[in-house]
């Protein structure tokens, strides 16, 4: 079986790995992904604090509590946007909702009538030719 080269990046990466067996720790235990691991070492380097912190239970194990909250508000939010839609609507208020209507319906009307204006200017012929029209519309020859 043979091995894709790897990029240098990527090769540097591993070796940091084998360096620090709690990040190794923190892919199994499901706390991160081997993908963020990889962009933080890539962007933040080998010396951030970052690295310092992973293999902390009491930090991480917050950091997956909120995590989870998180998870938790978005899935609700998901399943339950009927009844958000249905919040939003009893707090509308129709007078201000006819208010917004009418409004745009008078701004719509205006530049409907703006571009009107300019599609019968743009019609309109512009020489004194176009405007007799031709002197015979029929060319008929007498034999």
């Amino acid at each position: 079986m043979t091995q894709k080269k790897l990029h240098p990046s990527v090769l540097k990466f591993k070796e940091f790995v084998k360096n620090n067996p709690k990040v190794i720790q923190e892919v199994r235990q499901g706390r991160t992904t081997w993908q963020e691991l990889y962009e933080d070492w890539y962007l933040l380097g080998e010396d951030d604090e970052r690295w310092d912190s992973i293999g902390d239970s009491k930090k991480n194990d917050s950091e997956l509590a909120g995590n989870k909250k998180k998870a938790v508000v978005f899935s609700e939010g998901k399943t339950d946007w009927m009844a958000t839609i249905t919040g939003m609507l009893k707090k509308m208020d129709a007078n201000q909702l006819q208010y917004h209507a009418n409004n745009l319906s008078q701004a719509i009307g205006a530049i409907q009538g703006l571009l009107a204006q300019f599609q019968n200017n743009a019609n309109q012929p512009t020489t004194r030719r176009e405007m007799e029209g031709p002197k015979h519309p029929f060319s008929f020859r007498k034999d």
